[in-house]
């Protein structure tokens, strides 16, 4: 995939974000090296790895998924909104 600066206004746009003129030249670099790697992973043959595989030697820790609920935290984030009621965020209507 080659990148340029058509794609790099396309990703702008997707992203909402916005690369100044003087550094797009450097992202374009940047990202065409990522791009150019992740394609060398694809180059890998995996033919015959086990999908469970894994480089190390101790087996994955899985905790005991158990429900739970921490009123002092869900206040103390419901404390640091603009405004709230009855333990919601009250935010502006966006949708007419």
């Amino acid at each position: 995939m080659q990148i340029d600066d058509a794609l790099l206004a396309k990703l702008e746009k997707l992203s909402f974000l916005k690369v100044a003129d003087d550094k797009r030249e450097e992202i374009v670099n940047q990202l065409s090296e990522i791009v150019s790697f992740v394609d060398n992973l694809s180059e890998l043959d995996t033919n015959g790895v086990d999908a469970n595989f894994s480089m190390g030697d101790a087996s994955i820790f899985t905790r005991e998924d158990t429900p739970s609920c921490d009123t002092k935290i869900n206040d103390s984030i419901i404390n640091n909104a603009p405004q709230n009621g009855d333990h919601f965020f009250i935010v502006p209507k966006i949708i007419e």
